[in-house]
């Protein structure tokens, strides 16, 4: 298996969460003013394809820093929950369910969710993906597994379209979280991936809440 990068780019325009300040990247140096180029980037830490530390929501929580760079390798396992009805995947808003989930052990360390929302990445239509219910969020953590998604959020993102019998706040955030498990949002999951593979998720080396990363997954050892 040759390395697949799931990767969203960080550019200008892209989709952030609402309410968050945009992509900007502006010159400081030029070629021909300068004979060299530099780009002066501004962006928050939770942009694009990129890991929460459970500092993100936890008062108490860790922040990147303090994990070691091994720490971001995960024995991935992938859940197809787009084919989970039959009838070509999950519809705008839906609950994500405990039952729909691996149970017992899942011999892996992260649950990658692949929901098919990743196809309107750039679109409105993004920000109204399916998402954890509490109890499925708990169900990971008690898995004792860190999560993958290819959405914005694990959790409902408000928008005009939102149900009134959505969870309120972050809870899914709350209970991965509050137990130490990492979110990986915005995957681009949208290549041919095996149920079983290694995900590098490498952040940039910050003392922080969260910060963008490099997602590559690899041949598994246990995929055979």
């Amino acid at each position: 298996m040759e390395p697949i990068d799931l990767t969203r780019r960080i550019e200008p325009g892209m989709p952030v969460y609402p309410g968050d300040p945009g992509v900007s990247a502006e010159s400081s140096a030029t070629m021909q003013s300068d004979g060299y180029r530099v780009t002066h980037l501004s962006f928050t830490t939770h942009v694009g394809t990129h890991i929460d530390a459970p500092a993100h929501m936890e008062p108490e929580g860790s922040t990147l820093d303090e994990y070691d760079v091994g720490d971001f390798r995960f024995d991935a396992r992938l859940v197809d929950l787009t084919g989970e009805r039959g009838d070509g995947g999950l519809d705008a808003r839906e609950p994500i369910e405990p039952g729909t989930l691996p149970d017992g052990t899942p011999d892996a360390d992260m649950l990658v969710l692949r929901t098919g929302w990743g196809d309107h990445w750039g679109d409105d239509r993004y920000f109204d993906h399916p998402y954890l219910t509490p109890g499925a969020a708990r169900h990971v953590a008690d898995l004792d597994c860190a999560v993958g998604l290819d959405t914005i959020n694990p959790d409902p993102t408000p928008t005009e379209r939102a149900g009134d019998d959505e969870p309120a706040g972050t809870p899914a955030h709350h209970e991965l979280l509050g137990a130490g498990a990492f979110i990986v949002e915005n995957l681009d999951l949208t290549a041919d991936l095996p149920e079983r593979f290694t995900l590098r998720a490498y952040p940039l080396r910050v003392d922080g809440d969260g910060a963008p990363v490099r997602a590559v997954a690899e041949r598994s050892s246990r995929a055979d």
